[in-house]
């Protein structure tokens, strides 16, 4: 591993360039195993050592346990040892998000992601708890995720400085965005940090991120590789230069959400993944035609 600028920690756990990959599915709406493979092993080919499954753009709150589980199995075998394959095993219920974990190990994850419990709005000593109990349930390493915008409460300073005193939590996935408060824990926690929004993946390794779980890496894959080693090289215009040039993509992500575009972007690119599941509607013509434009501005199409 390069000992250059990047941070290294945790890169060996969790990786540094990770997607937060779609599920896959047919025409008809099924599961598609087969496609999922082929992403996985696309995605790694192009750079990505880290894959995301079951998340918000794995479409977690619309497929079945059933469904996350089958995926995770297909990719690990498609994958291997070629990239760390992080299991999404959040929910706003501990039980389920216990048993949940649990399946997650058995069926092969290397890490689990878990996200604030939603909707519910616990309090910080519920949340703690929460994540406290879903970290005990295997011996996997945990990567927080805090995304308050979804989850409608954050996970605290303090709270974050408790869960870090836990083994297993050992990275925090960060959409929300706090680089002034997250500088602080990064030095205080020792836990590695992910840039969990791509608008910020660039000022993320500034402070001291080891990486991205990323969106728009569904089709820029290399070109996040290429960002991460410029900037690990200390060649920050380069970095800069390729992270301007994928700014269509962001705001193609901002308009039409993550899923919708990530899926609809891999078609364009001749890769077949299927739509949404409601209430995730698929792009209309002129919002497909519109992101033909941003790929093409972004030199990924």
């Amino acid at each position: 591993m390069s000992t250059g600028l990047t941070a290294k920690n945790g890169a060996d756990v969790f990786g540094t360039v990770c997607v937060a990959m779609v599920t896959p599915f047919d025409a008809d709406g099924n599961l598609d195993l087969e496609a999922g493979r082929k992403l996985a092993a696309h995605l790694v080919d192009k750079g990505c050592d880290g894959l995301v499954l079951a998340g918000t753009t794995g479409e977690s709150p619309t497929t079945t346990v059933e469904e996350k589980l089958s995926l995770l199995k297909a990719v690990k075998d498609e994958v291997g040892d070629r990239a760390r394959v992080i299991a999404g095993a959040g929910t706003n219920n501990t039980r389920a998000s216990v048993e949940l974990a649990k399946a997650s190990a058995e069926a092969g994850a290397d890490t689990l992601l878990v996200v604030t419990p939603y909707y519910s709005k616990p309090s910080q000593e519920g949340v703690y708890l929460h994540f406290k109990a879903v970290a005990a349930a295997t011996d996997l390493p945990v990567c927080l995720y805090d995304i308050p915008g979804r989850s409608g409460i954050p996970i605290t300073s303090e709270t974050i400085r408790r869960l870090a005193e836990l083994d297993t939590v050992q990275a925090v996935k960060d959409a929300k965005g706090n680089v002034s408060a997250a500088t602080r824990l990064i030095g205080e926690t020792g836990l590695a940090w992910y840039s969990g929004d791509d608008p910020l993946n660039l000022p993320w390794l500034s402070v001291g991120a080891s990486g991205f779980i990323s969106v728009i890496g569904h089709v820029a894959p290399a070109q996040l590789r290429e960002i991460y080693d410029a900037f690990d090289d200390g060649d920050l215009v380069r970095a800069r230069t390729i992270n301007a040039q994928l700014n269509p993509l962001v705001q193609a992500q901002a308009r039409l959400g993550g899923v919708a575009m990530a899926k609809a972007a891999l078609r364009l690119q001749g890769i077949e993944v299927g739509d949404p599941r409601l209430p995730i509607p698929a792009p209309t013509a002129a919002e497909v035609d519109q992101l033909r434009e941003d790929m093409q501005k972004a030199g990924v199409l």
